[in-house]
């Protein structure tokens, strides 16, 4: 049976095919820093690539005689900055891996190729055994690196993950990356900050969360109560100052998405290390 794949690429075609192989090939063209945040120079080309994988034929077999096959979506990134591209992927594959059906938090580790081929195998198989006889629905797995841009010479980036195992919905999962070029290391919330000044930090999120807050109820007290604020290092940084994410019920109910604070450079100066403050041009 032939079984067709849409890949939601921009301006690539339908790809035909009876193995259910995701080729291995360019997700979502190349970007250009110069085209980015910051009108600072930088050099750095990205694109991301599909993992070429096949669902088990014990999986093939049973979801073509169901139609309701497994959909499993992971890009890689490819850029010309090969540490990037080992730090982002790294994350990648702990995320695949640890996708299992649940809405459990993501429990962060390495992983190995021959790691991603057995989780998502496993994670084809259990739709079989998970799901309800006559269901319609299919299991999605889908993990996409994406280029967010540069701010000064820091580049920035974020992947955006999905797991569907049935129910009301699936669990999205969106994570920040900032990378430092001039010391080929991923630069997280704890190298920003100036000594000392966690807490400083937490109280300016505190502001923003109830600056957030009075967006979705009226009475910031009682919705604490329920939803109280919990300081996230999911961040990033903008032409603006730092965003903070959140994921699904982190401060908020599911209908709420994954909330983003933001904090003005404006209030940062003495918090953040200088050299994460934007230069005056």
């Amino acid at each position: 049976m032939s079984i067709s794949t849409q890949f939601p690429m921009t301006g690539q075609p339908t790809i035909q095919h009876s193995s259910l192989r995701l080729l291995a090939m360019l997700g979502s063209g190349i970007l250009f820093s110069v085209a980015s945040l910051s009108t600072n120079a930088s050099t750095l080309i990205s694109s991301a690539e599909y993992l070429d994988y096949e669902l088990p034929k014990s999986v093939q077999d049973t979801c073509g005689e169901k139609q309701r096959c497994p959909e499993i979506e992971v890009k890689y990134l490819n850029t010309n900055l090969k540490w990037i591209n080992d730090i982002t992927n790294k994350r990648i594959d702990s995320l695949v891996v640890n996708s299992q059906p649940s809405e459990s938090a993501v429990n962060k580790k390495s992983s190995s190729a021959k790691d991603v081929k057995i989780a998502i195998d496993n994670f084809a198989k259990s739709q079989f055994a998970g799901t309800p006889e006559g269901s319609s629905w299919a299991y999605t797995l889908t993990a996409t690196p994406d280029y967010l841009g540069h701010v000064e010479t820091f580049e920035l980036f974020q992947i955006n993950s999905y797991v569907f195992t049935g129910g009301a919905h699936g669990m999205p999962y969106s994570e920040y990356l900032i990378f430092d070029p001039s010391t080929k290391k991923q630069v997280k919330l704890v190298d920003m900050l100036q000594a000392d000044k966690n807490s400083r930090f937490k109280a300016l999120a505190y502001e923003a969360y109830k600056t957030w807050v009075k967006t979705v109820d009226e009475n910031v007290s009682n919705y604490e109560k329920n939803w109280p604020f919990t300081l996230s290092d999911n961040v990033t940084l903008t032409d603006k100052g730092i965003d903070i994410r959140y994921q699904h019920y982190d401060i908020g109910p599911y209908a709420y998405g994954m909330p983003v604070l933001s904090i003005p450079y404006s209030k940062l100066n003495g918090v953040i290390k200088p050299h994460f403050m934007p230069k005056i041009k």
